[in-house]
This record gives C-alpha cells, sequence and structure tokens, in this order.
C-alpha cells in the first residue's frame, strides 16, 4: 500500500476551509482527517495555526485541533531557511522549510508563496492544484 502523500499547509487553507466547507481548502482537512493524505506539522507551525484562528471569532481552533495528530509531527527537521530568500516574509518560511526537510507539499493559497515557487528547490500547490493531481473527490 503506498504511504499517503506528505503535505505541509499553510494557514490560510485552514481559514479557507473553516469559512467555506465546500472549498477545496475544506477538502484537503477532510483528506487529513481520513487519512488521505497526511499533514507534517511542528510546533512553530501549530502556534501559528492557533495565535491566527483564535483572532477570527467566526473560527475555533478546536474544530481544528485534532489534525495535530502526534505521529505527523516533526519538531527534528532541519528548519534551516538558506535558500528561501525569494520568500519575502520570513513568518512563511518555515512552512517552505518544513516542507522541504521532509519532503511534504507545501498548500497555499498566498500569493507571495505561489509567485516563487519556481525559485524554490520544493514542490508549492494550491489547494486546487493538489486535489485535481490527486484526484481527490470534491467535499461532503
Amino acid at each position: 500500500m503506498d504511504s499517503p502523500v506528505l503535505v505541509v499547509l499553510d494557514t490560510n487553507v485552514l481559514i479557507a476551509a473553516g469559512f467555506n466547507p465546500k472549498s477545496n481548502s475544506a477538502r484537503l482537512v477532510q483528506a487529513v482527517r481520513t487519512g488521505q493524505i497526511r499533514m507534517v506539522w511542528n510546533e512553530a507551525i501549530r502556534r501559528e495555526y492557533r495565535a491566527t484562528i483564535d483572532r477570527i471569532p467566526m473560527l475555533d481552533w478546536f474544530a481544528f485541533q485534532d489534525m495535530m495528530t502526534p505521529d505527523s509531527r516533526d519538531d527534528s527537521a532541519d528548519l534551516s531557511d538558506a535558500g528561501l530568500e525569494p520568500i519575502v516574509d520570513p513568518e512563511d518560511r518555515k512552512f517552505a522549510a518544513l516542507a522541504r526537510a521532509t519532503g511534504a507539499i507545501l498548500v497555499t493559497s498566498d500569493d507571495h508563496l505561489l509567485s516563487v515557487r519556481d525559485q524554490l528547490n520544493l514542490i508549492i500547490r494550491t489547494p486546487a492544484e493538489l486535489i485535481k493531481s490527486l484526484g481527490l473527490a470534491p467535499p461532503l
């Protein structure tokens, strides 16, 4: 049996999923929960998820917390941001560094990340691109 595809989800994917349960982002969240894809995360990313979601009154951190499973946590990866200089926002580099270190696909809707993806040594996809490439069904 093939291992699930590894992904690092940018915070904007969780936010989009929270606001639109029929979105491509929601489909990816559902795929993580059902084991179709495996989300890798670390403590710095979990803190950003929580801090951002807690600032949005219509969203609830507890709706996403179950995705942070211990077996998908990776705090040991080399998170050097060398080679990630094209990413102008240093806060975005932690997502790219984890994706690069673990061989995961970085999934984002962030135009700044998407605009430099051809300059980086990692795979960056939009939610729609990843869903199409994996042949995932629309959200339930």
